[in-house]
């Protein structure tokens, strides 16, 4: 791994150990997880692996079926969290979802749920996915839409953000069906994909939903960090996030909001 590559892993690391990522999945998407496990038909005895697990979101509940079960990903602290609260039997392995440390042909099912699409290189991610998997085995993927409402938050907090690495490609491109299959290729059949939506409840108001995320959302902390000496551009992000709240919030009392996801399902070819 060269200099160039080791210090954008640094700084992945770096930015999703800011906030409380672990508490904004068990509080605002709590169910994303047994989502994804029960479309991939996760059952007692199935050896799994979840992608960048983060702290369980995913491997906790396929973990509650019986089945074996790897939670990898690249940052400690949040494995470290989800070891902490996890009530199930599964093992924690820091892991660089580009670049797995397990055998090829090795897992009944690969999972990530919201995880494989912030690696920055997507097809050296996906080529994992596909290698550790067994063949005719099971790859489920729950990722946000370019289009749904985390997709537009990412486009809104663009400009704000530092460059990019070389070849990094945008996560919410993950939420794109012809992405992932042009990705994943001849390698995978029976490939099924659905767009979903997640109800989100969690906030008062426009104003709420932002100050949550300002504390706990490690790439929107990194976003305003890195525009904290400019106040005119801190308060114009501001406003851009209240203003995309709003515009994607029912007529209802409180705050309530759709937000969009792809779930993709598809069998590697025996």
């Amino acid at each position: 791994m060269g200099e160039k590559t080791d210090a954008v892993k640094a700084g992945h690391r770096k930015m999703w150990a800011l906030g409380d990522y672990p508490s904004l999945a068990a509080e605002v998407i709590p169910s994303l997880g047994e989502v994804l496990v029960r479309a991939a038909g996760v059952s007692s005895g199935d050896c799994v692996l979840d992608v960048a697990a983060g702290s369980g979101n995913a491997a906790v509940p396929a973990a509650r079926t019986g089945a074996r079960v790897v939670a990898s990903d690249l940052t400690p602290e949040l494995l470290e969290a989800g070891r902490e609260h996890a009530d199930a039997d599964l093992e924690w392995r820091e892991a660089d979802a580009e670049a797995l440390p397990f055998a090829d042909d090795e897992f009944d099912s690969v999972l990530s749920c919201v995880g494989v699409m912030f690696a920055p290189h997507h097809q050296a991610a996906a080529d994992e996915l596909v290698r550790v998997c067994r063949p005719g085995g099971t790859i489920a993927l729950l990722n946000w839409t370019p289009e749904g409402f985390i997709g537009q938050m990412f486009a809104t907090m663009k400009p704000y953000a530092p460059p990019p690495p070389p070849g990094a490609q945008p996560p919410p491109l993950w939420g794109d069906p012809d992405h992932v299959q042009t990705l994943l290729g001849d390698r995978v059949t029976d490939v099924r994909t659905q767009r979903e939506n997640i109800q989100i409840d969690a906030f008062d108001k426009p104003e709420d939903f932002r100050d949550y995320f300002k504390s706990r959302y490690g790439p929107t902390i990194a976003v305003y960090n890195n525009i904290a000496d400019d106040p005119d551009k801190v308060t114009a992000l501001d406003e851009a996030l209240v203003h995309l709240a709003h515009d994607h919030a029912r007529d209802t009392p409180t705050l309530t909001m759709d937000w969009e996801y792809l779930l993709l399902t598809a069998r590697k070819t025996p």
